[in-house]
């Protein structure tokens, strides 16, 4: 139950609390929490995105739920939490590596573009009149031979990753990979890794229908999605 004091201040995001709080960014952050659970893992031979997209109705058509994106030919982004929310961000972020390549005539580079949607999600945490996002991505790439993953938060944070998981089994995905998760694995033992700490927060309820696998490797530098053979093909093997 919410008391006096805290319903004080959580009626608009530009009001701190006195000890420090923007209750709208935890109310954000608790969107995200209970969103679909997506992981991302680091390797020495590319970065996977895993997403559990929760079907909850057969008469539900599979296809049109989409959580992960293709931003650019060498970005991937996995999102949690509000799928509206999520498209805008992509929206955006797929114009601004448009805007980079016609000014410089280069693929923007991935921290650049991860530090762009941060810094716009950061402002919808300071001005009145509008709300947070209520999403988590999770944005990777390749640049200069080097593969980069970064995590954002309503609240417009921005970390960087070997590995990491988003929603609402995240505690589930992080206690599995600070146990198994090493960087020297490859691109199927980090896509058989994910699957697991996924088995692990659904509680073994995925089939081929309800997974997105993105990947890329150093082999192709493009990020790209996996068909559902493929997906069926790791799916099929024991966890």
């Amino acid at each position: 139950m919410m008391n006096n004091n805290q319903a004080a201040y959580d009626r608009a995001i530009t009001v701190f609390s006195p000890d420090g709080r923007l209750y709208q960014v935890e109310y954000a952050r608790e969107a995200v929490k209970r969103g679909t659970t997506a992981v991302g893992i680091k390797c020495r031979e590319g970065v996977v995105l895993i997403v559990d997209k929760r079907i909850n109705s057969r008469l539900l058509e599979a296809n049109s739920i989409e959580k992960i994106f293709r931003i650019d030919e060498h970005i991937g982004v996995a999102s949690s939490g509000l799928v509206g929310d999520a498209r805008a961000l992509v929206d955006r972020a797929r114009v601004e590596a448009q805007i980079n390549r016609i000014t410089y005539d280069e693929p923007i580079d991935v921290e650049t573009l991860a530090k762009k949607l941060g810094d716009h999600m950061q402002t919808y945490t300071q001005f009145g009149g509008a709300r947070p996002y209520g999403t988590a991505l999770l944005i990777t790439g390749m640049a200069d031979g080097e593969f980069r993953l970064f995590e954002t938060d309503p609240s417009g944070t921005l970390l960087e990753y070997k590995a990491t998981g988003i929603g609402t089994g995240r505690a589930a995905v992080m206690k599995l990979f600070e146990e198994g998760y090493t960087y020297e694995c490859s691109i199927k033992d980090a896509i058989s890794l994910g699957l697991k700490a996924l088995h692990e927060a659904t509680e073994g309820k995925f089939d081929v229908n309800t997974i997105e696998i993105g990947v890329i490797t150093g082999e192709e530098g493009q990020f790209r999605k996996m068909t559902r053979e493929e997906v069926a093909s790791y799916i099929e093997q024991p966890q």
